[in-house]
This record gives structure tokens, C-alpha cells and sequence, in this order.
């Protein structure tokens, strides 16, 4: 049995309880890793060609106000 299968049938013996804090670490959990990734991607310059594309699309006139 491969750990997500551990993972999936423990998980669905939690009680409602349990499952609800379950849901709330892993929304931290998973919020946290995708803030790391994000601050990764940043720091590397992976995101600079869309920053770049958003500027020059608004500097063309092709944006609206939110």
C-alpha cells in the first residue's frame, strides 16, 4: 500500500471533527508551500516575462480598472 492509500484511508476514518481540523492544517499546510514556491519563483526571475507582458499590455492600453 503506498503512502497516499495510508494517507486516504486514514483520512476517511476521521470523525467530523478530526476532519475538520485536518482540513484546516493542510489548507495552512499547503498555503505555506505554495507561498515558498511563489517566493522561489520570484527570486529566480521565472515570473519576470509575465510581469513584463502585464506591463507593456497595460502601457499599450489593453488593461481596464478592476
Amino acid at each position: 500500500m503506498s503512502k497516499v492509500e495510508e494517507l486516504e484511508r486514514a483520512v476517511s476514518q476521521l470523525d467530523r471533527e478530526q476532519l475538520a481540523a485536518f482540513r484546516r492544517w493542510f489548507l495552512e499546510f499547503d498555503t505555506e508551500l505554495w507561498d515558498r514556491q511563489f517566493e522561489e519563483d520570484v527570486a529566480a526571475g521565472r515570473l519576470d516575462a509575465l510581469g513584463d507582458e502585464a506591463v507593456r499590455e497595460h502601457r499599450e492600453g489593453r488593461t481596464r480598472p478592476l
